[in-house]
Parts: C-alpha cells; structure tokens; sequence
C-alpha cells in the first residue's frame, strides 16, 4: 500500500489489501464515496449516487469476509453501473428525459456479474440521449465534464463512465460500445479500455419493451473502463461469466493458449481522407516503439478494406436505426439530438432493402478476411482518431463537426461490424490532454490485446497518476 489516498488506488491493489485485511471494504468505499461528493459537482459523471446504500453494503461484505472470504476477485471494489443497463428499482432513461421514469424490473448480466464477483455499485454513469454521441450531454442530467480540461469532451457514450473513474469515483467503471463508446471516452481522458469480441460479455435488459435491431446486436458489447490496464484485465474476468439471458454469449475461457512468439504486429499510420495530427503521429510512433522494445515483431502494412468496412458499417448502422428508432428520436429526442442524426445521415447515408441484405452479407467477407489477416498478424496497431480529442460540442457544429467527431474514426466502428475486440490506451501528452492509439486482435484474444496495451503503459505511464498531481 502506498500513502495516497484510497480512491487513487488500482482495482487490483484494492481488492488485494480488502482480501488480505489491510484495509477494510468500508473504508475502500467510504474513500470512493466521499471522492464521488467532492467531486461529481464539478464533473457531472455520476447522475445517479447511492453512497450511503454503498456503504451499508461494504460493512455487510466485511462481515462475510471474517466469516467465510471474499465473495470474488472484487470482494468490496466500488464500481459503477452506465445509466443504459438495468440496475433493479434503477432508472435506465438511457439520457432521455422522456424515459426518466422507467425503472429496471431486474438487474442486467453485467450487473449481476460485478455483484457475483462481490463488486459494490456506488453510482450510475451518464450518457448522451439514446447513448449515440460520441459526447456526453444531454438535457435530463447535462453534460459531463473531461476532468483534465473544461472545453475538451468527455467523449461517448461512456463518457460518465471514465470521467467518473479518471476522478476516482469508483476503481472501475461498466460502459458500453456500439461504434466507439468503450474507445472514445479513453481516447479522450487517459483511460483504457478493450471493446470485447462480439459474444464474450453477456448482454440483456429487461425492461427493454422489445429486442434491439440485428445490427445492433451484432456491434453492441459491455465492458469495463478504468486507470490501469491490469484493472481492466480482472474487471473484464469477471464481466464473461455466462448468463442465459443471452443466448448468443460463447463461453470462451478469458485466456487463450500462448502464441509462438514473437508476436507479430500489423501497424498502420493510414487515415485516409483525414489528416493525421502530429499528436497521434507520435502516440503511434511511441506505441510501436514500446512493443517492439517488449519483443513484439511490428510491421508495417495495411490491414484489408478498412474504409470500405466503415463504410458499410456506417450505412447499415444508420439504415437500421432510422428503420427502427428513428420516430423514437424525432419524438423523445431533443433538437440537438435530431440535429445531429440529420448529419449522421447526411454523411453516413443509409442502406434499405435489398442493399441492406446484401451488405451484412457482405459483412461475411470482411470478417473472413480480416480473420485470415489476424492469422498472420495476431495484433494490428492503429489510430483511434486521426486527432487527439474535440471540443465537447463539436458534434453540435453541423455536419464537418459530426464528421471530425465521429466519422473520422473508421477504424472505431469498422472494428464494431466485424465484432473483433479492439483497446485503447494513451500513448503520448499533448497540450494537457492525454492521446490514445486503438490494437485491435483476434477474436476472444482480449488478453493478447491488453498485453500488448500493458507494454504501452509501462513505457508512457498511467495517465490518472499526472491527473491525480494536479489536484
């Protein structure tokens, strides 16, 4: 243990000091508490706190510790919950305030998950209305703040999410991701996260009225954000237990069998129609540097058809929710929020008919040869975004604002289409702002994925400890 205080500390380190008795999960949750109302003023990342009930439930957990050890791997480490999933007697407005009233009948999998490991809920996350803005703002809770700087985004929509972590509101944070939302929020604030393989995290609400759309299922994924990449390791162990809500989940053992090495990296500085900032051109560069230095082979080529997946994805995307939620958003959603769908189509277009069959057919050859890709190069380091993070309304700026915000980031939702699991982690400091680089892996390898963001780490450093120098 060291002298700061309890809030700043890993997952890891929390869970091991409340196992081993040197703290108790009281105290780990009072800290994380007490941060969360000091703090939250200011951010805005946790809309809904429950502190006190937290705190109830961490002097509870102490007593089964004595009697009988620790629940699971997070035996008394707060966490919290994004306002999109269920949380039992909880709001799931999901940022629109016309479904501020609609109270989870039952807890989702990955809160039963965080539960089952012995995890305790402190808050709940904002997001962005409908959870599809790569900001964080919406007009039931407001916006929430990027705690490195007042006029950069948060990103989205799991930008509650790593605001609340990066503040120390809780060691861990549950987000979600269906075209960059466990990705941006990191690129934004110096978090990490990994974007899981479609199927490996289970997945279902019960107070949605209906199911989602097939290409929603197909990109959507939970998973964990946080400080450490060795933290987002353990709270993703405990995110893939199996949950027959969910019937698409494959139960695949987190850690895959060791690869001969040395593991062999695609890497690619390629960002198409979109100028490559210096910023990320050194993230890039320092990224590459550290793997081979760890004794990864990276070379340098172009992964197959990444804009034409993007593309694709965009279209198909965008063609289901204008089928499906489209009156939903023109109805409940706010002008700026309609506003900004109108440019999403605009630059996205959209597939109907037909030509949306075809293209998640055609979904199946971009998989497969990415597969066969990912058979020769395990690992494949890209940008996230051409340029480090926006400002928080930049997507409010009409249609070259949606497009610096979210259609630069092709290798962002192209990764979502093809359902691989793809982290992010800071690989420079720019301007006081922390810049992130995307690696991308083979499907259910989140491990190798967080390995190699691990080697990026130790060379840059965790970005929440310069955060937590400044006050």
């Amino acid at each position: 243990m060291t002298d700061r205080p309890l809030w700043q500390l890993s997952a890891c380190d929390i869970a091991d000091a409340i196992a081993s008795g040197e703290i108790s999960s009281r105290e780990a949750v009072v800290s994380a508490v007490e941060r969360m109302r000091e703090r939250n003023g200011a951010i805005n990342a946790v809309v809904d706190e429950f502190g006190d009930e937290a705190i109830a439930e961490a002097e509870a957990f102490d007593g089964i510790l004595k009697r009988s050890g620790p629940i699971g791997p997070l035996h008394g480490v707060p966490v919290t919950i994004k306002e999109n999933v269920d949380q039992k007697g909880k709001a799931t407005p999901n940022g629109v305030t016309a479904l501020k009233d609609v109270i989870a009948p039952a807890d989702a999998p990955v809160v039963t998950n965080f539960k089952k490991a012995g995890a305790i809920v402190i808050g709940r996350t904002n997001t962005p209305e409908f959870s599809f803005r790569a900001t964080t703002d919406n007009e039931l809770h407001g916006r929430t703040y990027n705690p490195w700087n007042d006029w950069a985004s948060a990103g989205g929509s799991s930008g509650g999410a790593a605001a609340a972590v990066m503040s120390g509101m809780g060691a861990l944070a549950h987000g979600n991701d269906i075209a960059g939302s466990l990705r941006f929020p990191p690129a934004a604030t110096g978090s990490t996260s990994v974007k899981p393989s479609l199927g490996r995290v289970p997945a279902y609400n019960p107070s949605a009225p209906a199911e989602r759309g097939l290409l929603a299922q197909l990109m959507s994924v939970q998973g964990v954000i946080a400080r450490e990449v060795r933290d987002v390791r353990l709270g993703l162990r405990q995110l893939v237990r199996p949950d027959p809500h969910d019937p698409w989940m494959v139960p695949v053992p987190f850690d895959g069998d060791p690869l001969d090495g040395p593991i062999k990296v695609a890497f690619t500085k390629n960002t198409f129609e979109f100028d490559l900032h210096p910023a990320v051109e050194k993230a890039l560069d320092t990224a590459r540097n550290a793997l081979s230095d760890a004794g990864y082979d990276v070379v340098e080529v172009e992964p197959p058809h990444v804009r034409e997946i993007a593309r694709e994805a965009g279209k198909c995307l965008f063609g289901e929710i204008g089928a499906l939620m489209g009156n939903d958003i023109q109805q409940y959603g706010s002008t700026i929020i309609n506003a900004i769908f109108e440019n999403y189509f605009k630059f996205f277009g959209i597939h109907e008919g037909q030509d949306l069959i075809r293209a998640l057919a055609q979904r199946t050859h971009f998989a497969r040869e990415w597969s066969l890709f990912l058979a020769e190069y395990p690992l494949v380091l890209t940008p996230f975004l051409p340029h480090p993070t926006y400002k928080w309304d930049r997507d409010t700026e009409g249609l070259e604002g949606v497009i610096e915000v979210l259609g630069s980031a092709v290798y962002g939702y192209s990764m979502n289409f093809l359902g691989l699991p793809a982290g992010n982690v800071a690989a420079n400091y720019n301007d006081g702002q922390p810049v992130g680089v995307q690696i991308v892996g083979r499907r259910f390898r989140e491990d190798l994925i967080l390995d190699a963001c691990e080697a990026v780490e130790q060379r840059v450093g965790v970005m929440a400890h310069r955060l937590f120098e400044r006050g």
